[in-house]
């Protein structure tokens, strides 16, 4: 096996300065780190994981914690994650908190306490008061991604925010009957963000003088089969229609359009539909949203969580996650009567 000090001999620095190239520990100037970089890939060699564990105490792991893997918005967070800690040579192990309380039970109880990652990353995930005393309790760096935690470092999405915009977007083109696919109680979970982001439409029609038409609100599972299921009820029963469709998601919004042009209502003429995330396929249907820009999500929690696992100086990690409003072909000016 090709050992370090060959990698050092090639690129003509010091084993020192190779190891902190190769470890991201410590200053290394950008012309010497490539230097080391080439002479690594010349050679072939690859750091060992388990002597660069007995040499500094951790794993090169992160543990991420999340609710679900077979959602988009979860996978593209994920994304984010490992493309930033791939980077700098970090690998991950997923934790899926599911439905079973005791599997949730077991992953902070005993999965997380073998020491078997540097620091955890918890995505969307609403913590109680004992989950996140055993968090702080293995004295790792934790970041926490979607709501606030007042003991966590944590990087909040105001849902609040994001669904007062989209509804804004939509009274702003002259739209007063507005319906709203939000969510079942089932999946009204972690941090309520289904129940935010209702809140916040029904504050944007309250800002308006418009009182929320039970008739127009309609729940749904965060799936395009769903928004299509959703958007068929609103559109298909008898009386007044609504002349536009906010989802709590992407992916519902797509199902809303699909159901819309196949009962024969136009998109937008007829019916102008709005969605929250950013989903890939959004660009593709024209959809207009409310991107909170998942895979930079992702991102920007490895780099914080990195930035203290390098630094014990580094501060607190708190801030609020950024969102725009894309506007895109599926909304427009209700014509005048």
């Amino acid at each position: 096996m090709v050992s370090i000090d060959e990698v050092a001999r090639l690129a003509g620095l010091s084993t020192a300065t190779v190891s902190r190239a190769l470890s991201g520990r410590g200053y290394v100037s950008a012309a010497s780190r490539e230097r080391v970089r080439i002479a690594a890939q010349q050679l072939g060699y690859v750091v060992s994981s388990r002597a660069s564990s007995l040499a500094s105490g951790r794993t090169r792991n992160i543990g991420v914690v999340v609710p679900f893997l077979d959602r988009w918005f979860f996978s593209t967070v994920l994304s984010g994650v490992s493309s930033a800690l791939m980077r700098r040579g970090y690998d991950i192990t997923l934790y899926n908190i599911t439905a079973d309380e005791d599997v949730r039970k077991d992953v902070f109880e005993t999965a997380l306490r073998r020491q078997r990652v540097d620091a955890v990353i918890a995505v969307a995930i609403e913590l109680d008061e004992d989950e996140t005393e055993q968090l702080l309790a293995l004295g790792l760096p934790v970041i926490a991604i979607g709501g606030p935690n007042a003991r966590l470092d944590t990087l909040t999405v105001d849902d609040f925010a994001l669904a007062r915009l989209a509804t804004e977007h939509l009274l702003s083109l002259g739209h007063t009957d507005i319906a709203h696919i939000g969510a079942n109680p089932e999946f009204d979970i972690d941090f309520h963000i289904p129940t935010n982001r209702r809140l916040g439409f029904e504050q944007a029609l309250a800002d308006a003088g418009i009182a929320p038409n039970p008739a127009y609100l309609e729940p749904a599972d965060f799936t395009v089969d769903g928004g299509y299921r959703a958007a068929k009820q609103l559109l298909g029963r008898p009386g007044p229609r609504p002349t536009a469709v906010f989802a709590a998601s992407d992916e519902m919004a797509i199902g809303a359009v699909l159901a819309a042009r196949d009962l024969g209502y136009r998109v937008p003429e007829d019916l102008s539909v709005v969605g929250i995330d950013g989903h890939e396929l959004g660009d593709f249907f024209r959809l207009t949203t409310v991107d909170q820009f998942p895979l930079a999500q992702g991102e920007r929690a490895a780099d914080a969580v990195l930035a203290k696992l390098e630094s014990s100086d580094e501060p607190t990690a708190h801030g609020e996650l950024p969102f725009e409003l894309i506007v895109r072909g599926t909304t427009a000016r209700l014509p005048k009567a």
